[in-house]
């Protein structure tokens, strides 16, 4: 015992909601801002989204080969397109000049007579018209050479769609790379966050992020990026043909785009803070939803299913009511868009109809330019319908960089020197820590636990015992001081480093979906199968196990529901007992134990701490009788420290739990 010294303390002290046991989050209550079901209010944050589309479109840079190609394809595809119309006019009046030509030749007239045969008539425009076409000396209808214009119209239209089947082939390959780039960002960020990140963040919303926003971001770019893409190229190029073809339709056409531009604008403002409103809405019911499922028991238990599901309702009324409005508000765009493209057509075809019958437009061109009407107002209607999609995959894209964007922990030093093999010496040298600037919970704190050595910390609720244990770990950083492993500042060590030479055992059982024996082997998992039968054996996991219909290879689900709370325990436990580390830390590993198998498993724990130093956390005190040193905590500081013998005679903060822990089993 005289290896352990221990100085200072703190004043008050307690948790952050999200570090807290149950049953300390109970005592607490459900903090500031929080749900019934613990959940959180999504952070309010003004979005930007120039800046949030360039970010998007930036994260694809590394495609750039590829992009360049989508841009060639694009142009080649437009370009070919935008040729059709103007060919198809030519073989339009290939026709109708023909067929003038044959009335004229039938009735053995020449054009010039039948020009000034309509002049003298009075008949000016039939004049006018006739005089604009080019007969060339035509008797009739040139089949061939209509047949030729065709099939030059149906070649361009072929490999015009072929690039566009290219293009598009493309841009799935480019939006598919970028998207896995940025879930692996959101995966390596996950993995430096600190833990308090997690403490405030509500587990459903964290989930909605990662998923239904990456999900929404993917879907937003491979429907909108080629498609806006090829509209806007569309654009330029129409008007390029249409501007050859009539620069005075042309210009009527354009009359209409300010019109446009401004109905577009209005509503895309409006409908963007409503698709913020949608996902912050998802991202809320999300945490709802997860939280009522993972404690479906415990919400039936304490009849709260009417609670739960009034807040679901009103949730879901939320979400409904932001969804309806976004898509109501951004679904004006295309009618609109329709309604002004139509108002275009009408010019055209009124204003193009004139201009035939005074000589100054071919038949084709007019016909020519009405398609090109449609195609110049339907790229813009394209893009208005696709403004909801983008606005929604814009959001979603935000509320992802918000996640990338939150601060990291600390980044671990570069190692000055390889860390030999670990003794398990511990000291706390000054440390000072608090959740909160403004509450502090430990200050000054000094200790050491020598090699070998079992250090229990009892105390009440709250009084800081995992805290202690989550700092050896580099949970959190300290506010002062530090903490040394073999004489090594832990801060000098990589965090993967550190942990790898420590295992830990929680109250609160984590397995994943896999077998038995996959969930034990996650402690060390080169370790060949004779260990880990002797993990098992010796942590009684090998007892319970035979008694199951597939033994070690019975699966658990992802929250092993198909086995008791002392099974699962058992299993962790045996995870531990197999990694094999110089430091053990176990927190209330033993709470969901029955007597019997408590005793065995202690057991088990003497032999997996025989020469190893361990940090115990326990509430039973009976369980820490063989315990080196027993550390009493109140309030953040260390009241009393001794053996169990020694402090049960000393009469202080111990001894009173221990009267009051076995008085009540008593009665």
């Amino acid at each position: 015992m005289s290896g352990v010294a221990t100085t200072g303390g703190a004043a008050g002290g307690g948790k952050p909601a999200g570090t807290m046991k149950e049953t300390e989050r109970v005592v607490a209550g459900p903090g500031p801002g929080r749900g019934p079901m613990g959940g959180g209010m999504v952070g309010q944050k003004a979005n930007d989204f120039k800046a949030s589309t360039r970010r998007l479109l930036r994260g694809m840079t590394p495609e750039r080969p590829l992009l360049v190609l989508v841009g060639l394809f694009a142009v080649g595809s437009v370009t070919l397109m935008a040729l059709g119309p103007k060919l198809l006019g030519h073989a339009t009046d290939l026709v109708f000049n023909g067929f003038i030509a044959g009335r004229l030749h039938s009735a053995q007239v020449t054009q010039e007579q039948a020009i000034e045969a309509a002049r003298a008539s009075g008949d000016t425009g039939r004049a006018d018209m006739l005089s604009g076409l080019d007969l060339g000396g035509a008797t009739g209808i040139d089949f061939d050479a209509v047949g030729h214009a065709l099939m030059i119209v149906l070649a361009v239209y072929v490999a015009g769609s072929l690039l566009a089947w290219l293009q598009g082939l493309l841009v799935n390959r480019i939006v598919q790379r970028s998207v896995r780039r940025m879930r692996a960002d959101v995966e390596d960020k996950v993995n430096s966050l600190p833990l308090s990140y997690f403490d405030r963040q509500p587990r459903g919303e964290l989930l909605s992020r990662v998923t239904n926003d990456i999900d929404n971001v993917a879907q937003t770019l491979q429907q909108t990026m080629s498609q806006l893409l090829t509209s806007l190229m569309t654009v330029v190029a129409v008007l390029a043909m249409m501007f050859w073809i009539s620069p005075l339709l042309a210009l009527i056409a354009l009359v209409t785009i300010p019109l446009a531009m401004l109905v577009t604008g209005k509503i895309m403002k409006r409908s963007q803070v409503q698709f913020i409103q949608q996902w912050r809405q998802t991202g809320k019911i999300n945490a709802h939803v997860e939280e009522a499922i993972s404690g479906h028991a415990l919400v039936s238990v304490f009849g709260r299913r009417a609670e739960v599901e009034r807040e679901f309702a009103e949730q879901n009324e939320g979400l409904y009511d932001s969804s309806w409005r976004a898509q109501f508000v951004s679904g004006l765009i295309m009618p609109l868009m329709m309604l002004v493209g139509n108002i275009n057509y009408v010019l055209i075809a009124v204003v193009g109809g004139l201009r035939v019958t005074s000589g100054a437009l071919s038949i084709g061109d007019v016909q020519a330019f009405i398609q090109y009407s449609r195609q110049f107002t339907q790229p813009l209607t394209q893009v208005a319908s696709m403004v909801n999609l983008l606005q929604s995959g814009v959001a979603s894209a935000e509320r992802v960089f918000e996640l990338l964007d939150a601060e990291e922990q600390v980044p671990d030093r570069p190692a000055t020197e390889p860390i030999g093999e670990t003794r398990g010496e511990v000291a706390f040298e000054g440390v000072s820590f608090s959740y909160r600037e403004d509450e502090p919970l430990i200050t000054d704190l000094s200790l050491v636990a020598r090699p070998g050595q079992t250090v229990a910390i009892v105390g009440p609720t709250g009084a800081g015992k995992t805290t202690l244990v989550n700092l050896i770990m580099r949970f959190y950083e300290l506010d002062a001081g530090r903490i040394t492993l073999d004489g090594v500042d832990i801060t000098e060590m990589t965090r993967a480093e550190l942990r790898g030479r420590i295992g830990m055992v929680l109250q609160d059982t984590w397995l994943f979906e896999g077998t038995i024996e996959e969930n034990i082997r996650y402690g060390r998992p080169d370790a060949t199968d004779e260990e880990v039968l002797a993990a098992a054996r010796a942590t009684y996991v090998d007892r319970f196990v035979h008694s199951l219909p597939e033994g070690y290879a019975t699966r658990v689900d992802d929250e092993g529901s198909n086995l008791s709370a002392g099974e699962r325990q058992l299993i962790t436990i045996a995870r531990a007992f197999l990694a094999q580390p110089a430091l053990l830390i176990l927190d209330e590993a033993t709470s969901s134990v029955d007597t019997r198998t408590e005793v065995l498993v202690q057991h088990a724990m003497a032999a997996l701490r025989r020469d190893r130093t361990s940090f115990v956390i326990a509430h039973r005190l009976s369980t820490i009788r063989d315990a080196d040193l027993i550390l009493v905590m109140e309030d953040g500081r260390i009241v009393e420290q001794g053996g169990h013998a020694e402090l049960l005679a000393a009469g202080g903060p111990f001894a009173r739990l221990h009267a009051a822990q076995f008085a009540a089993a008593v009665s």
